[in-house]
């Protein structure tokens, strides 16, 4: 027996370096992608930065989404976060992730109450849109499929784009946020939030239409998640974003769909084509916060946090499916 394992010995030894050789001279695996500052963007009157993600080999002509953080956060936390790269990577597309400077809002929240930056061509709005051109231009991207969407301000921010730029827009994606031109219609961003403002149908989307005079559509789609929990941005401000945008599509108010997804109820109104123009997920006992479903599973996404609720359902992905983008 000893003599077999002393002539086994250089035979093992030969394998074991061969083995290391083949690990050490194997070609370096390509380099994953990461999110990454883009600067020179344009005139940025709004003074925001811009960061993207780019999955690796992304051929020309795929979509993109604009995903805008909430108040006290960055683009990489909310990257990460809500699970926007991760499905990047699998369906092909890229993400555009905007983020607000201290200088502009001590709380990092984009300013979607401060007229100055909700008009059309000029403020943060235009910063936005010129972020938008960039990427297009940059990646050589389907104009036609390009999305917005947000958590709370930027949720709130998500319906200035879809009304100050709709011709951008094919869909927008609001997480707890809020109808455009709220803070006007109520006097103050906090009886918004809290409280919501009393408007009309009718009068929420005048609004819309008055920010891009003279357009006559087609409008954004628009998908809204809103925690019943939440007492930061109030329920009340759903029922205003339905009441927005199904007047703005020429739809009723009267759900064409209504059953439950992941055991939240779930509503979709159709326009007068018959195509979804308005949908909504009411979150049960949800608090202020973006809709994760951390796992491996296919429709699970995102990381829990602080306002990244884990609630059996991953906002990221319902968008991702209703836009088709895999």
């Amino acid at each position: 027996m000893t003599q077999t394992r002393a002539a086994l010995r250089p035979t093992v030894l030969t394998a074991l370096l061969a083995a290391l050789l083949s690990v050490l001279l194997a070609p370096a695996p390509a380099s994953a992608a990461s999110l990454q500052e883009v600067t020179g963007f344009g005139s940025n009157p709004g003074a925001l930065k811009m960061y993207r993600y780019v999955p690796d080999g992304l051929p020309a002509g795929r979509p993109v989404v604009v995903a805008l953080h909430g108040c006290t956060q960055n683009a990489a936390g909310y990257a990460s976060g809500t699970g926007w790269t991760t499905l990047a990577d699998r369906w092909g597309f890229s993400v555009v992730l905007p983020q607000q400077q201290s200088g502009n809002n001590l709380s990092q929240c984009f300013n979607w109450f401060e007229s100055a930056d909700t008009k059309r061509g000029q403020g943060e709005a235009a910063s936005v849109a010129q972020m938008v051109d960039r990427q297009l231009a940059d990646v050589s991207g389907d104009p036609s499929r390009v999305y917005v969407t947000g958590l709370s301000a930027g949720g709130g921010m998500t319906a200035v784009m879809m009304a100050a730029y709709p011709e951008k827009f094919a869909a927008g994606g609001i997480v707890a946020g809020l109808p455009y031109g709220c803070a006007q219609a109520a006097g103050t961003a906090y009886v918004c939030m809290f409280v919501g403002a009393t408007q009309t149908p009718a009068q929420w989307g005048d609004r819309v239409r008055a920010a891009r005079p003279g357009y006559t559509g087609p409008w954004p789609a628009l998908t809204v998640f809103q925690g019943t929990a939440d007492y930061t941005v109030r329920p009340a401000n759903m029922t205003a974003l339905v009441d927005q945008w199904t007047n703005v599509h020429g739809a009723d108010r009267t759900a064409d769909v209504s059953d439950t997804v992941a055991g939240h109820p779930h509503r979709v109104y159709h326009g007068p084509a018959g195509n979804a123009v308005v949908e909504t997920y009411s979150l049960t006992g949800m608090g202020h916060g973006q809709p994760v479903d951390p796992g491996s599973g296919d429709a699970q996404c995102g990381a829990a946090g602080a306002y990244f609720l884990d609630v059996n359902l991953c906002a990221a992905y319902r968008l991702g499916k209703a836009w088709q983008l895999g």
